[in-house]
């Protein structure tokens, strides 16, 4: 993660912009995210803070997250000391990983109050806190640490703020030529950079001892450096080499891979947590369903092998009869009491025999009708253990669909797949309150960048209403080839070339195949599709469809998202 001190230091700076803006609305989406609706400069922002283990950061955001029904106790504490208030300032803690706003506020009697939230970008440790600057307190914060937990530094309600603790490197700011020649006089490790300068992780340490050694001035380097990272970055950038995928608000010269530009550190996290972030959101929400699925299709799959071990039994039904015909065409060429009986197989052109084990407790006929019986049984075995295979194979089919779109699906996207499978006799929906009224299904939109419009459905609810109840008959329809997805639409009977490929992408991205490449996809007019009698949610069948090959490419879902 290079969402370090220097990271920090860069964003800081870009969020300047935000000073003076007045904060409109609070919403927490989740336990480890917060959202700041503002207003500045005659312009609407949306500040994510993010205390999640793995991508913890803070910038402007352009995703919509769905937010739950009843806001958190956190939430509604935000929203009682900051609504209203303005931002005074925006500042970086000692350039470690601290961003600390300012708002200036108004209490219940109208009287100023001042209030600031500490963002800690640090991994596992991350938090968010609202502290009473003038008092020094913590009012609250998103996680809790009791003394218990941590001795140093105890994080509840009514304590005094205490910052994390200082480490014992050098200010990258305050550092002095002096200092930095005498470092740098004899070459470094990474490891030793970061141990000697705030702020720094190993992607960045890395970049400045590359660039240290195309230069004779340490010091002006060092400097350049440090001051590429002001005003929000130079050069935001994402970098995919070596199988790894690296970002930073300046050029990673030492990198060597496939490289895409940002206009801002904004947009480019957007980029690189936008689904990622979306679904570790989703698995808080869903792990239980996607436990189940997975159960459900591990069973099937035993349950499959099974079938077909029965079938391979009830399949030497041929052989029984053939045994009954011979037996009685010799009826009268063996007597009760023997083991069994050779006798010569009429059916073969060879005309070879056969040994036929037969019951020495039977009387001749005995033995004919009882292979006769087992073959019947044998026969209707087949047809049933065939239906079985069939229903089977349509289950597995069904649930590694849903299981597709759960890991895909958006947060408010669960709830549908949950009210599904409930419909569908699987499961029983979970007890709470009542919904006032069942929403109907919202595909999500997109618009090409020809400006024409796209409808993407997240599950088989929104699938089918999107296909048989909000598309015209003449709007073009795509679908990956025999894999499960999403079923996207074009409204338009007539797209480019350019809105054609752009939807594919869509149907591509949100399918099986999301990682895969050359992924073919299907189109046709929403005329061309049909719903067999008695087929599950989201199951169709098309006609007269064309196909095209294309690469899923998660910057082109973004840019599309974003006209929308």
């Amino acid at each position: 993660m290079a969402f370090d001190g220097l990271f920090t230091y860069s964003m800081t700076a870009d969020l300047q912009q935000l000073v003076t803006g007045r904060i409109t609305k609070i919403h927490q989406p989740n336990a480890q995210e917060v959202i700041l609706h503002i207003r500045a400069n005659g312009s609407n922002h949306k500040l994510l803070f993010s205390i999640h283990p793995s991508y913890a950061r803070v910038h402007l955001t352009e995703q919509s997250i769905d937010n739950p029904a009843e806001p958190p106790m956190f939430c509604m504490l935000l929203r009682k000391h900051l609504e209203g208030g303005f931002i005074s300032s925006i500042k970086q803690h000692d350039f470690d990983r601290i961003i600390i706003v300012e708002i200036e506020s108004k209490n219940e009697i109208g009287d100023p109050i001042v209030r600031e939230i500490h963002a800690e970008i640090m991994g596992r440790h991350s938090n968010l806190l609202l502290i009473d600057k003038e008092q020094g307190k913590i009012v609250d914060s998103l996680k809790h640490l009791p003394p218990s937990v941590n001795s140093f530094r105890t994080v509840l309600p009514g304590q005094p703020y205490m910052a994390p603790p200082a480490q014992n490197k050098w200010h990258p700011l305050a550092v002095t030529d002096e200092q930095l020649t005498s470092y740098f006089a004899e070459a470094k490790t990474i490891k030793e950079v970061v141990s000697q300068f705030v702020g720094f992780s190993p992607l960045h340490a890395e970049e400045l001892l590359f660039r240290l050694t195309n230069t004779k001035d340490s010091v002006d380097c060092f400097r350049s450096f440090i001051a590429s990272f002001n005003n929000g970055g130079t050069k935001p950038m994402y970098v995919i080499a070596n199988n790894k995928t690296y970002f930073s608000p300046i050029a990673l010269t030492h990198l060597h891979g496939e490289v895409t530009i940002y206009p801002n550190v904004h947009e480019l996290l957007d980029r690189v947590f936008f689904a990622r972030a979306e679904r570790d959101r989703v698995k808080q929400q869903a792990g239980d369903l996607e436990r189940w699925l997975q159960n459900e299709i591990d069973k099937l799959t035993l349950k499959t092998k099974k079938l077909n071990k029965d079938y391979e039994r009830a399949s030497r039904l041929d052989q029984l009869q053939l045994y009954g015909e011979l037996l009685m065409a010799n009826i009268y060429a063996f007597e009760k009491g023997v083991k069994e009986v050779t006798v010569t197989n009429y059916y073969s052109e060879d005309g070879e025999e056969v040994t036929i084990p037969v019951s020495e407790r039977k009387t001749p006929i005995e033995n004919a009708q009882s292979y006769y019986t087992k073959y019947t049984k044998a026969k209707n075995a087949l047809i049933m253990v065939q239906e079985q295979l069939e229903k089977t194979k349509e289950e597995i089919s069904y649930f590694e669909m849903l299981s597709q779109q759960v890991q895909q699906a958006a947060p408010g996207d669960i709830e549908e797949i949950r009210e599904e499978l409930a419909e569908q006799g699987y499961l029983k929906l979970r007890h709470g309150r009542k919904k006032k009224k069942q929403a109907k299904p919202e595909p999500e939109r997109y618009v090409s960048s020809t400006g024409v419009a796209i409808s993407v459905g997240k599950n088989n609810k929104q699938n089918d209403m999107l296909t048989f109840k909000i598309a015209k008959r003449t709007d073009t329809w795509l679908h990956t080839k025999d894999i499960p997805g999403s079923h996207v639409v074009i409204h338009s009977s007539a797209p480019d070339d350019t809105t054609l490929r752009e939807a594919a992408t869509l149907a591509a991205y949100f399918s099986k195949a999301r990682d895969s490449s050359s992924v073919p996809v299907d189109y046709t007019e929403i005329r061309q599709v049909k719903k067999p009698n008695g087929a599950k949610p989201g199951f169709v069948i098309y006609f007269e469809q064309k196909t095209l090959f294309i690469d899923p490419d998660e910057t082109v879902i973004l840019q599309l998202k974003k006209q929308s």
